[in-house]
């Protein structure tokens, strides 16, 4: 090229002679100060010129609502990048407005979220621009842009917080938040903990030390009566209810008068991250107290049967225990069968004297004595060995309750 011609080759950015190169983001961020209240004008231009529902007048609450909202936004963006330790609190403020408005308008969060993406563009469009002014080093720009980013995280995620504020508040989503809290206490694997306190914050349900669960047959309504904090899931083909704390003797009466109407059962208190054994266990109640095996018909309580609940925890297991034990009876007549039983439950229940079974059994002491005699045939040596009898003896004990059920 002759002297004097212009290249078409542009020269790289300098430094102004005012402006020292910036070697850190805080320096860049002191930098951004001046340039905010005119980016806060651009990204409100474009937001309103990119998403029709914010395309409104900007004289009144809508307006004043959304500027404070992006200018708080920036503010505490850049106040953060030079100190860390910054608060957010009245950032977190306004988000939590600015998703509530949401939620009051009938809208999704999309458009919110889409103001979000397009104010972090547009920021960092400008933050390129004076950083390019400045000659700041591609590690500060990049470590600037990571930040915006979760700038951005954190902006939706606090609207998200309000929105749902806003949504609980309505009768309905009351309802819906609350059977989400039972079925998050219910979740196995367990839920995170946090998760659980959160949503029992966003419906004013405080966290009980132990909760109690009941088991109820299909097509039940909210019973009346019950306290203003249980929690409920009616529908499907086992509802349910979570009563927070214990339920004492002295609330007995007023549970059942509640729960009255239909087939129910009371689990055990417990702490609140083993509420499905509760639940389980109350299940398991309600099915003995259909079969007629516990329970008067109405409210069966847990803490009432918990021995028919451990002994007929496994059916298929008892079988097997009894196929083990007592097979050898299984090859004799009912009848005989029947005496035979009755006889070594009498041994159990008294003193073991041949008189005393006698009396109890209705019976000559004689043919007492013949009857062991028969029962240590057939059994072999399993009286005289203790584990052996405990196990009868419990076979014995599931075998009445399925009787029972039998009658």
């Amino acid at each position: 090229m002759e002297r004097g011609e212009h290249s078409h080759v542009e020269a790289a950015p300098q430094p102004s002679s005012a402006t020292p190169p910036v070697t850190r983001a805080s320096e860049l961020a002191a930098i951004m100060r001046p340039e905010l209240p005119d980016l806060a004008r651009e990204i409100i231009a474009e937001i309103r010129s990119r998403i029709p529902e914010y395309a409104r007048p900007m004289d009144g609450p809508y307006g004043i609502t959304l500027r404070t909202g992006v200018q708080q936004a920036l503010t505490t963006f850049f106040d953060s990048v030079a100190d860390p330790s910054v608060t957010h609190d009245q950032r977190d403020h306004v988000c939590r407005m600015l998703g509530q408005y949401e939620a009051h308008a009938g809208r999704s969060l999309d458009s919110l979220q889409a103001a979000y993406r397009i104010g972090v563009h547009v920021g960092w469009r400008r933050v390129m621009e004076v950083g390019l002014r400045c000659a700041a080093p591609s590690s500060v720009m990049s470590w600037i842009a990571d930040a915006m980013l979760a700038y951005m995280d954190e902006l939706a995620s606090v609207s998200l917080r309000g929105y749902l504020e806003a949504k609980a508040r309505t009768a309905q989503s009351q309802l819906e938040w609350r059977r989400r809290l039972l079925r998050l206490i219910l979740e196995r694997p367990p839920a995170p903990a946090r998760a659980i306190s959160d949503l029992a914050e966003l419906v004013g349900w405080g966290l009980p030390a132990e909760v109690t669960l009941i088991a109820l047959e299909p097509g039940r309504t909210m019973p009346p009566g019950l306290p203003d904090d249980a929690l409920a899931e009616l529908g499907g083909p086992q509802p349910h209810l979570l009563l927070p704390g214990h339920v004492n003797q002295r609330d007995r009466p007023t549970l059942r008068r509640a729960l009255s109407g239909g087939r129910s059962a009371v689990g055990l208190a417990m702490p609140m991250a083993d509420a499905g054994d509760s639940l389980r266990w109350a299940r398991r109640a309600l099915e003995l107290s259909r079969a007629g095996i516990v329970g008067d018909g109405q409210v069966t309580f847990c803490e009432d049967v918990l021995v028919e609940l451990w002994l007929l925890a496994d059916e298929p297991l008892i079988d097997q225990l009894a196929q083990r034990r007592l097979g050898a009876l299984l090859t004799l007549s009912t009848s005989r069968r029947r005496r035979l039983t009755e006889t070594f439950d009498a041994w159990l229940e008294t003193n073991r004297t041949a008189p005393e079974m006698a009396e109890r059994l209705q019976v000559h002491p004689q043919t007492v004595r013949y009857r062991m005699r028969a029962l240590e045939r057939t059994l072999g040596g399993q009286l005289s060995d203790p584990d052996a009898r405990f196990a009868i003896e419990l076979l014995l004990r599931a075998a009445r309750l399925r009787e029972r059920a039998a009658r």
